[in-house]
């Protein structure tokens, strides 16, 4: 059984709405209608580790749903239409075994987003990638203007 993560309860729709960055040009756009525009976003969970990255457009929402790792509220990404996608290169603990056959990237995929406060109480995006013991977390922040 996994520990449950800390749960947010006061985020709202304008919080989330929005430019969201995070390593290696992942940009996700959110916008107040409920749009998303994904660029090289990743797989959470195990999906990290077949490295594919997808990029598209989709719809998104702020639920405070029971899904994801705590009881509070989710932002959840659901891609409808890829556009393009790419494969990341292996980190430095990754097998760089090429022959190894991974998973092709899907043509859509939905991401659910935990909700955190950094220590300046700005929001995080974020979620798990790789083995969830592991706790690894792939965390995007703000654009900032």
């Amino acid at each position: 059984m996994y520990d449950e993560v800390p749960a947010l309860r006061d985020a709202k729709r304008a919080d989330i709405a929005g430019s969201w960055l995070c390593v290696d040009h992942t940009e996700v756009t959110l916008r107040p209608d409920g749009k998303a525009v994904i660029h090289l976003l990743d797989g959470q969970e195990f999906d990290f580790d077949d490295r594919w990255r997808l990029s598209g457009t989709g719809t998104w929402e702020l639920t405070d749903e029971r899904m994801g790792w705590n009881d509070g509220q989710h932002v959840r990404v659901a891609l409808t239409s890829r556009t393009a996608s790419a494969t990341r290169a292996p980190g430095p603990a990754e097998p760089r075994d090429e022959l190894t056959e991974r998973a092709p990237a899907p043509d859509a995929y939905t991401w659910t987003f935990e909700l955190r406060r950094d220590n300046r109480e700005e929001l995080e995006l974020y979620f798990f990638f790789g083995d969830p013991d592991s706790r690894s977390t792939y965390v995007l922040r703000r654009k900032q203007p």
